[in-house]
């Protein structure tokens, strides 16, 4: 790596944000009368301070454009900061910057304490040795001095990224490299004219220079447990969904099940007319279908970088065959200890749901496979097995949910506790 100080800008390089930019800008206009205009044309917001914008794009007076700023942090503070998401890719980018050892900041016009929130919400906080930008009242606002003080911070060796030219002319004016990305909201001729040692036309180009020949960090792993009905299915759905949101690329994946040869052994174990197959039986082939799922799909994706989000995994097996079916949890252990070859879900989530409830809600959705048609007893020990199981990895990786809950609730607690995970996955 050439560089071990990596300063990026925020609107248009880490964050695509221009809905909650472009909407709080239209707000202040029209707040002060100044209508007609499209959100299209309030995309030149994005990289300048407000004031400027306020003053070139929409033509106020000196002040007309501070009561802007006033009428625009109004709608920005309440909804238009959270009106973000993360560019695919980021945040394997950012963790593998730190896996290699280098400073990485946030310098952006954007006031400090909205810019500290978005980090924040949006999970780049953890990858982050500071966050410098301009007060609320639009002091020290300009980029070469938001650079400047970025570095007296953190010196060592420094690169600005950015989108905008404000960008390039602030690293420029402070003797450093440049990397203008051409995926945001500026375009490549205007960094090329603005001087950028470098530009990017996507992450992944911004990676390779950023990185050269480094190791990449890999990606993260997910699991969704809990016993049948208890609405794993949904609850993936939702957590696949907000990782997307926070930048990963995401890979989906279900045990058993996977590639065509693990599907084959699912429609085999799960088929209601197999009724002869003997319990150890049950337990080899989710170790080979989870054997498959793992060297074919789940393995693959982590070393690209991707985050997987997986229902079911070896807990599975502990609780349903080492419990339910009486093997014992450690023998079980054991067997699919080959199986994953030390591959094994960063963040598990526990959605916890008494078995007369989950069952009960399971059977009301749609016809048994055969596990389903167990007697009450078997989901009791597996419940139970599952607690025990789990009890010994609370506050570690098992974020435990009452799944009992309305569904919203569940997705908003289980959200919370994955968002509290991932930030000690440096």
């Amino acid at each position: 790596m050439r560089y071990t100080t990596i300063l990026l800008d925020l609107d248009g390089t880490l964050t695509r944000s221009e809905a909650g930019i472009t909407k709080s800008a239209l707000y202040a206009a029209e707040k002060l009368g100044f209508t007609g205009f499209t959100q299209e044309q309030f995309k030149a917001f994005i990289g300048p301070p407000l004031y400027v914008s306020f003053r070139e794009v929409v033509g106020m007076d000196d002040a007309q454009a501070r009561q802007a700023q006033v009428y625009y942090r109004e709608r920005f503070s309440a909804i238009g900061w959270a009106e973000n998401e993360v560019y695919t890719g980021i945040p394997h980018l950012l963790r593998s910057l730190k896996k290699n050892g280098a400073k990485v900041a946030i310098a952006t016009a954007k006031p400090q304490v909205f810019a500290e929130r978005i980090a924040k919400k949006f999970g780049l906080a953890p990858y982050l040795d500071a966050v410098i930008g301009p007060g609320l009242d639009g002091t020290h606002a300009g980029k070469e001095e938001i650079i400047a003080r970025a570095m007296q911070m953190l010196g060592g060796v420094p690169v600005m990224v950015g989108d905008r030219r404000y960008d390039v002319e602030g690293g420029r004016a402070n003797g450093m490299d440049t990397i203008g990305v051409a995926y945001g909201y500026g375009t490549e001729e205007e960094l090329r004219g603005a001087g950028a040692t470098h530009v990017a036309r996507n992450v992944g180009e911004l990676a390779d220079i950023l990185l050269g020949g480094a190791p990449r960090a890999e990606g993260i792993f997910l699991s969704v447990e809990g016993i049948d009905g208890c609405g794993k299915t949904t609850q993936k759905d939702a957590l696949a969904e907000h990782m997307r949101e926070l930048g990963w690329e995401v890979v989906t994946a279900r045990e058993p099940g996977g590639d065509p040869i693990a599907e084959k052994i699912r429609s085999l174990v799960l088929d209601p007319e197999n009724t002869a197959m003997c319990d150890e039986t049950e337990a080899y082939l989710y170790a080979a279908a989870r054997a498959q799922n793992v060297r074919t799909l789940i393995r693959p994706a982590l070393c690209a970088g991707k985050a997987v989000v997986c229902d079911r995994f070896v807990d599975s097996s502990i609780a349903y065959q080492g419990g339910g079916r009486m093997l014992g949890t450690g023998e079980v252990a054991a067997l699919n200890a080959l199986a994953v070859d030390g591959t094994l879900p960063d963040i598990t989530v526990y959605l916890r749901m008494e078995p007369d409830k989950a069952l009960s809600r399971r059977l009301h959705a749609s016809a048994p496979d055969r596990l389903e048609t167990q007697a009450k007893n078997f989901y009791t020990r597996t419940f139970k097995a599952y607690e025990a199981l789990f009890a010994e990895e609370a506050n570690r990786r098992v974020a435990t949910v009452d799944a009992s809950m309305p569904i919203e609730d569940v997705t908003r607690a289980m959200l919370e506790a994955v968002d509290e995970r991932l930030g000690t996955l440096i």
